[in-house]
């Protein structure tokens, strides 16, 4: 039992690494001014690949309905969340909906889901 709760355990990490590496990416491409700056386009490539690679292992563990929006939304409302607090971009009524929205479906997913299934 001890080994499937370690083996959950990692798998969740290894989502919460992909979406951080997927907000990363996309930072990244803020960045790269169009892939015309080399080191901001080669971290985000970087961030983008390992991204990927994580949320493939992820799936062999958690279903594809669960990993899947947990890393695109997860990703999405990183970024939201980001360029607020970081870039200076506005914050409006329909931006702040719109982050609380895809938390709020990341999380009934996630409720409702299997999590034991593979892909």
């Amino acid at each position: 039992m001890k080994k499937i709760e370690a083996a959950t355990s990692i798998t969740w990490l290894l989502l919460g690494c992909a979406v951080a590496l997927e907000t990363a990416g996309a930072i990244g491409l803020r960045y790269s001014e169009g892939f015309t700056q080399l080191l901001p386009t080669v971290a985000a490539l970087i961030a983008f690949a390992l991204a990927l690679y994580l949320v493939s292992r992820v799936m062999k563990k958690l279903p594809l309905s669960v990993a899947y929006p947990i890393w695109a939304g997860g990703g999405t409302a990183g970024v939201a969340i980001i360029g607020i607090a970081v870039l200076g971009e506005e914050l409006n009524a329909a931006k702040a909906i719109g982050v609380a929205l895809v938390a709020i479906g990341v999380v009934v997913i996630n409720m409702v889901s299997e999590k034991t299934a593979g892909c």
